[in-house]
C-alpha cells in the first residue's frame, strides 16, 4: 500500500488486452468499467476504483445449485435453533407470539435476500457479497466504504462463540468434566480441524460442507416429524397440545428490548441466508442458479425451525423451556425419548451442526476477506489474494484462525457469548439497510448510464420492507430494558455492543480520511491504483503514492481502472 510511483513493481493490465471491454464509460464524477468473466455470458459493469473482474476464477468452478443451497443451509443451522428458542420465548412472553417472531424473520432475511439477488445479477462475476455491493453502490468518498468495511470485516472475522460452543457440546457428548481452560483448549482444537479440512482443496471441502449440511438438514426434519408424531398424541407425552390452547397468553408482558432481543436471538439463528454470495464467481450462470437455490435454501431451513418450536413446545411446558439450565432440544429428546443414548445422540448431531457451521462461515468469509484484498484498500495485497500452493485463500484462512484463536483465549466466559452474538449482529443491520438504500440508488444510476437490464429485479414492496425492518434493527436496540439499564441478557449496560460496534466503524472512518487524505496532504502525493495480475489468474488492485509533480504522467499512461493506456497504431493501405 505505500510503495512509491517510481517502484511500484506491478504487472500491468493493458487497457486493451480485452478489446471487447476494456474500455472506460466515462459519466463525469464516475468512470465504469464493463469486463467479463468465465463465469457468467452478462458483463459486469462497475465503477473504475472497484476491485477488477478476475476473468479465469483462481478457486475454481466448483459452486453448483446443491452447493449454493448447503452454503446457506449451514452456516443458518448451527446451534441456534437447538439453544434460542427459550431466549426467543422470553423475549415475546409468549408461544404464539415467539412462533410468529420466526416468521417475521424469514420475511426480514427473504427481503434482503432479494437485494443480495438484485446486486448479484449487477455483478456477476465478482464474489465478496457485501465487500462488492457497498463498494459499488457508494463509490465516493474514494475508497471510504471499502476501507471501513474492510477494516470492520477483518476486526470482526472471528468464529470463536460457536467454537466454544462446539467444545461445550463435545464435552456433553463424552459426559466428562471441563474447566475454563480445557473448554478453550477443545474450542482451540476444533477450530483448528475445520480450517485444516479447508485449506488443501476447494473442491473436496466443499463436498465436506455439503455432505455436514445433509446430515444438518436430515436431523431437523427429524425432529420436525417427531414433533408432529407427537402433537397426534402417539407418544408417552400428556397433553401435548398445552401450549397451543391459549398460545398468545403472556404477550401483553412483552416489552419493546425484550421483543428486539427476540428478534435479534432469531436473525442470529438466520444469519447465513446470504453466504452463498460470497462465492458468485466460483458459480457457473450464477443468477440462474441463485435466484431459486437461494431462496429455496432459505425457505426451507424457515420452515424446519418453525416446525423445530412446534416440537418444543408440544413436548416440555412453557415454563420448562424458561427454566431450564439444558437446550430446549434436550427438553424435547428427553421427554421423547428418554434420558440415556438419545441425549448421546443430540449431542452428537449437534456437535456435528456447530462444526458444519463453522465451515460454512470459513467458506464465506474467506472469500469476503479476500475481495477486501482485492480491493487494494489493505495492506499485504498478495497475502489476501494469492491462492498458492492449493488453489485456496490462505491468508483469509490464516487470518480466521489467528483471531478466533486470540477470541477464545482473551475473554472470560459468562456474558462474553451474548455480548459477541449482539455484536455480531448490529453491523450486519446497519449494512443490510445501507444496501437496500443502495440498491435504490444505483437502480437510479444505471438507468441514467443506459446498462442493460439486469436478469433479476427485487420487488419494490421487497426493497422497502428491508429498508424498515433494518432500520428498526438499528434503532429499536437502544430502547432500554424495563428492568434498569443493566438489566438486559448482559450483567453490564445494555447497549454496550451498540456503542463498541458504531465506535469501531467511527474509528475506522476516522482511519480512512487520516490514511487517504490528512497523510497524503502532508507528503506531498495522491493515491492512484495499478494492477496486479498472476498467472493463476488472480487479480487485484494495488494503491500506490504518486508525487504531485507526477500525477499528470501517471494519469496520461494510466486509465480509471489503473490499466497502463496501450497506443493502437493502425496500418493504413499507402495505395
Amino acid at each position: 500500500m505505500g510503495l512509491s510511483f517510481l517502484s511500484a513493481k506491478a504487472e500491468p493490465i493493458e487497457s486493451e488486452e480485452r478489446s471487447d471491454n476494456g474500455s472506460i464509460i466515462d459519466s463525469g464524477s464516475l468512470q465504469y468499467t464493463a469486463e467479463g468473466g468465465q463465469n457468467s455470458s452478462k458483463l459486469t459493469y462497475q465503477e473504475a476504483s472497484g476491485a477488477p473482474v478476475e476473468v479465469n476464477s483462481p478457486l475454481g468452478y466448483s459452486v453448483g445449485s446443491i452447493t449454493v443451497v448447503f452454503l446457506n443451509l449451514s452456516k443458518m443451522i448451527g446451534t441456534g435453533v437447538f439453544s434460542t428458542p427459550s431466549s426467543v420465548l422470553r423475549g415475546a412472553g409468549s408461544v404464539g407470539l415467539s412462533l410468529f417472531y420466526w416468521t417475521i424473520g424469514c420475511m426480514m432475511a427473504s427481503s434482503t435476500l432479494s437485494v443480495y439477488l438484485e446486486f448479484a445479477s449487477y455483478f456477476p462475476s465478482r464474489s465478496g457479497s457485501e465487500v462488492v455491493y457497498l463498494e459499488q453502490a457508494y463509490p465516493r468518498p474514494k475508497y471510504l466504504f471499502p476501507t471501513v468495511f474492510a477494516m470492520q470485516t477483518v476486526l470482526f472475522s472471528f468464529s470463536s462463540s460457536n467454537a466454544v460452543v462446539l467444545a461445550q457440546y463435545l464435552f456433553r457428548l463424552a459426559e466428562a468434566e471441563s474447566t475454563a481452560w480445557k473448554l478453550k483448549a477443545v474450542a482451540l482444537a476444533s477450530y483448528t480441524v475445520a480450517v485444516l479440512f479447508l485449506v488443501f482443496d476447494t473442491k473436496w471441502s466443499l463436498r465436506l460442507a455439503n455432505a455436514i449440511g445433509f446430515i444438518k438438514l436430515v436431523t431437523l426434519i427429524f425432529i420436525g416429524i417427531s414433533g408432529l408424531v407427537v402433537l397426534g398424541g402417539h407418544t408417552s407425552v400428556k397433553d401435548p397440545t398445552l401450549n397451543f390452547r391459549n398460545a398468545f397468553a403472556g404477550s401483553s408482558s412483552a416489552t419493546v428490548y425484550g421483543a428486539t432481543n427476540a428478534l435479534v436471538r432469531v436473525m442470529f439463528s438466520y444469519q447465513g441466508y446470504e453466504n452463498a454470495f460470497n462465492v458468485v464467481n466460483e458459480v457457473k450462470n450464477p443468477i440462474k442458479i441463485l435466484r431459486w437455490s437461494a431462496p429455496a435454501s432459505l425457505l426451507i431451513t424457515a420452515i424446519l425451525y418453525v416446525l423445530a418450536n412446534i416440537a418444543y413446545f408440544s413436548a416440555a411446558s412453557k415454563e420448562e423451556i424458561l427454566n431450564s439450565e439444558v437446550v430446549a432440544a434436550s427438553i424435547f429428546f428427553q421427554k421423547v425419548f428418554g434420558t440415556s443414548g438419545a441425549s448421546r445422540a443430540l449431542n452428537f448431531l449437534i456437535c456435528l451442526s456447530a462444526f458444519g457451521n463453522l465451515l460454512a462461515v470459513l467458506i464465506g468469509q474467506s472469500r469476503m476477506i479476500r475481495e477486501c484484498g482485492r480491493q487494494g484498500v489493505l495492506p499485504f495485497t498478495r497475502f489476501w489474494t494469492s491462492t498458492k500452493p492449493f488453489g485456496t485463500p490462505l491468508g483469509p484462512y490464516f487470518l480466521k484462525w489467528a483471531l478466533t484463536m486470540l477470541m477464545i483465549l482473551a475473554p472470560p466466559a459468562g456474558d462474553a457469548f451474548n455480548f459477541v452474538v449482539d455484536l455480531s449482529i448490529y453491523p450486519l443491520s446497519l449494512f443490510a439497510c445501507l444496501l437496500a438504500i443502495g440498491l435504490v440508488v444505483m437502480r437510479v444510476r444505471r438507468k441514467r448510464l443506459k446498462f442493460p437490464a439486469s436478469e433479476y429485479r427485487a420487488w419494490d414492496i421487497a426493497v422497502i420492507f428491508s429498508i424498515v425492518s433494518n432500520f428498526y434493527m438499528i434503532v429499536a436496540p437502544w430502547y432500554p430494558p424495563s428492568t434498569g439499564a443493566t438489566g438486559g441478557d448482559v450483567s453490564f449496560w445494555y447497549a454496550t455492543y451498540i456503542v463498541v460496534g458504531l465506535g469501531v466503524i467511527a474509528f475506522c472512518i476516522v482511519y480512512y480520511y487520516v490514511w487517504i487524505k490528512v497523510l497524503p496532504r502532508w507528503g506531498g502525493y495522491e493515491f492512484r491504483q495499478t494492477i496486479l495480475q498472476d498467472d493463476r489468474g488472480e487479480t487485484a488492485h494495488h494503491l500506490v503514492k504518486v508525487p504531485n509533480d507526477r500525477l499528470a504522467e501517471w494519469d496520461a499512461k494510466h486509465d480509471a481502472a489503473g490499466r497502463v493506456r496501450r497506443r493502437v497504431v493502425q496500418d493504413v493501405d499507402s495505395g
